[in-house]
């Protein structure tokens, strides 16, 4: 069997992060846990009716800025700028961690555009691109924003984009939703987390540096989403014009609750094979699948009987060639999920059932 090998491939796609800098780029990662807070906080207003635009969209327009954009912020870290969503009257505000990277103090503008106001790192979770801050002190007149259902949300719907693209402050842009479920991964140059993020609304509101941990909002006056990422052209190295990511509104939830109240994520909801492995090269010098380098102790694997040397081909019906395509391939299950493993063992193909386990 030919000794396993590794090789960086492009993706067929190059994605930027959409924080902007005003020296330098955001830094990668972010604290994992600065304070725990264990006290309940109060829940932000989230919605579940369905996101159907108003009768008058260009009322709509209007509407939904009006009751949305008091609620996003602009976030100075360090030398880099990135935007934020009131959460709660606590003065919690969820952005990305690629926003945060490895600071834990940050001036907030407020959308009034008066002083800024000092803040600090509750958590960061770069595994979903999230974080919370939390104003020091809470000023008057602080308004949460409403979080909307995102499971409602479908292709075609109108959505804008809020936030401090290029430090433009308050700034919106309008286009619709292109498609739900994407699966995206992050770079980790340019301050990125390297997270691969599943379920995310693609938009066609443009999206650009700064607009990072945002909102992204339906004519019902709730945010589905918090913008992440702009796909920029793979030959040109441009932004690619339409081709934005939003994080959406029930994953944020989801995390940011975890953080306000444990102080960290304690359940990730990530699907995890637990192994960990390194993409092979055939004779051809193509990747043609990930070799097991090691299986966790109970994990999902070694209690399908996987071993280190097997060599991954397939989840489900989803061809594996590299680790970027088995992280991409488990984005698209839940904790728990039954599904098969196809790999091979000294030459030979084999199939093992396998119960998904937690990342």
């Amino acid at each position: 069997m030919k000794t396993p090998a590794s090789r960086r491939l492009p993706p067929p796609a190059t994605l930027s992060l959409c924080c902007a800098a005003l020296l330098v780029a955001c830094s990668a990662g972010g604290t994992e846990t600065a304070e725990r807070s264990r006290a309940p906080a109060p829940a932000p207003k989230v919605s579940a009716r369905a996101t159907a635009p108003p009768d008058d969209p260009r009322k709509g327009y209007a509407d939904a800025v009006a009751a949305v954009l008091p609620s996003v912020v602009q976030i100075t870290a360090g030398d880099s700028l990135g935007s934020g969503v009131v959460y709660d009257a606590r003065g919690h505000i969820v952005t990305n961690a690629h926003v945060v990277g490895d600071a834990e103090d940050f001036e907030v503008t407020l959308a009034t555009g008066k002083n800024p106001h000092k803040a600090s790192l509750v958590s960061s979770y770069p595994a979903q691109d999230l974080a919370v801050i939390k104003l020091d002190e809470v000023p008057g007149g602080l308004k949460p924003a409403v979080f909307g259902d995102s499971s409602k949300i479908e292709v075609g719907h109108i959505v804008l984009a809020m936030g401090s693209p290029l430090g433009l402050s308050s700034s919106v842009t309008q286009g619709i939703v292109s498609a739900v479920g994407r699966t995206v991964s992050e770079p980790r140059e340019g301050g990125g987390t390297g997270a691969t993020i599943s379920n995310l609304i693609q938009t066609s509101a443009p999206i650009n540096p700064g607009n990072s941990g945002g909102a992204l909002v339906s004519l019902a006056n709730e945010v589905v989403g918090i913008p992440t990422l702009a796909a920029t052209d793979p030959e040109l190295g441009d932004a690619a014009a339409g081709i934005g990511f939003a994080i959406p509104s029930a994953t944020v939830t989801d995390i940011a609750d975890q953080i306000i109240e444990d102080g960290e994520v304690t359940s990730s909801g990530k699907a995890a094979l637990g192994i960990t492995g390194r993409t092979v090269l055939g004779d051809d010098y193509r990747p043609t699948g990930v070799a097991v380098v090691s299986v966790a102790d109970d994990g999902a694997a070694a209690r399908a009987g996987l071993k280190s040397g097997d060599i991954v081909t397939a989840v489900g019906d989803t061809r594996i060639t590299t680790m970027l395509s088995l992280i991409e391939a488990l984005a698209a299950h839940r904790p728990d999920d039954r599904t098969t493993v196809t790999y091979e063992r000294n030459g030979a193909p084999n199939t093992a059932r396998v119960t998904l386990g937690e990342l």
